[in-house]
């Protein structure tokens, strides 16, 4: 378990990240930049802090997914500086990262292959987006019934099924605890959302998927639009806070010109998030201006933005949505579906308020709210 990280601490490290992971690279690039001048101030951060100072700043590399990224950028500088004690350290926590990613992705694959084989089509959702970081577990989506899922992870990985919240149960979501993984696979079932209101969009997910091929292994991921509609429900309609690698990600598909606004625009009017779309968009793209990196997005996907003054702020662990805009999201997905007839969102989704409400509660008395949220 990784130790309690100090606020100032942890305030320095995700601003030192931030700058490695948004200056560390040229615009689009996988390598490393050559020019280190931009982040000399922070190599040397790094080289004065003892051996706690250095863990403390893994252990915030580490929650926010972007471990891989931010070293690499480290090590090419740290050797091209001739400041061995760091490119030493690097070059250590790298090879075992890489060796953590390796084993997961090899251990995905065979899972992937099986349910897609007992008739589950399945999806990597959101865990391979962070490439060629890795989250914390394995998310993956099928069109698949519960039934068949929970009998091919029971009977050909031997996985016992983690405890279900209410929040889980609502979601349609299970979580697989497989011998010999530490990472958990975490499956979402025939629906999308904290509440699984989005059951057209869970069809699209596997409908309009793409393949990726990651350590001699090919997966169906999301098209780019459908990513970009998965981290907004998880940013803006769920946990409110966004980790680094949710502005990392999603400036890349930027950079890269990948996703077709218009068809992004057209399904997410269909499932009442536009705004939310359109806000996590805006804040991607400041925050990573701020940290002189490159994220631009149309000016008419940010016209539909709930308030272009919005931006996330340091809060604990993690970059905090405010609480208002994020309300005012909720309130209008909530109209849409209304307005577009869909039952299945209109009753699921007044029991999200309930829901955050006794998970806070929880929090607030007993330091948890495991079992709701």
């Amino acid at each position: 378990m990784a130790a309690e990280i100090s606020p100032v601490h942890r305030r320095l490290g995700l601003e030192v990240l931030s700058r490695l992971v948004f200056q560390g690279y040229s615009p689009g690039a996988d390598e490393p930049s050559a020019d280190i001048q931009t982040i000399l101030a922070d190599m040397q951060y790094l080289s004065a802090l003892n051996e706690d100072g250095l863990q403390e700043f893994l252990d915030t590399a580490n929650k926010h997914h972007v471990l891989v990224r931010a070293l690499r950028v480290v090590n090419s500088a740290a050797k091209r500086s001739g400041d061995s004690r760091i490119a030493e350290w690097s070059d250590s926590v790298l090879r075992i990262e890489r060796e953590r990613i390796r084993y997961a992705v090899d251990k995905l694959w065979p899972i992937c292959k099986a349910l897609g084989a007992a008739g589950c089509t399945v999806a990597v959702i959101k865990s391979l987006d962070h490439w060629p970081d890795l989250g914390s577990d394995l998310d993956l989506y099928t069109t698949g019934d519960e039934q068949r899922v929970v009998g091919v992870m029971s009977r050909e990985f031997n996985a016992s099924t983690e405890e279900r919240s209410w929040g889980d149960r609502l979601a349609n979501k299970w979580n697989f605890s497989v011998p010999g993984l530490p990472e958990l696979i975490e499956i979402h079932i025939r629906y999308l959302g904290q509440t699984g209101e989005h059951k057209a969009l869970g069809r699209r997910v596997v409908d309009r998927s793409v393949t990726r091929t990651l350590n001699g292994h090919t997966f169906r991921v999301p098209a780019p639009e459908e990513r970009i509609m998965i981290s907004t429900l998880q940013r803006m309609y769920r946990h409110f806070y966004f980790r680094l690698c949710d502005m990392a990600d999603v400036a890349k598909l930027l950079q890269e010109n990948a996703s077709d606004f218009a068809e992004l625009r057209r399904a997410s009017l269909a499932g009442g998030i536009w705004p939310g779309v359109a806000t996590f968009l805006l804040l991607v793209s400041e925050y990573v201006k701020g940290y002189g990196g490159e994220a631009k997005v149309p000016e008419e996907v940010l016209a539909a933005a709930c308030s272009r003054d919005i931006r996330v702020y340091p809060g604990g662990d993690f970059l905090r949505v405010p609480k208002g805009p994020a309300a005012m999201l909720y309130g209008a997905q909530l109209v849409s579906a209304g307005r577009h007839g869909d039952l299945r969102a209109m009753f699921r989704l007044p029991l999200l308020p309930p829901l955050a409400m006794s998970a806070l509660i929880a929090y607030r008395v007993t330091g948890s709210d495991k079992g709701i949220w």
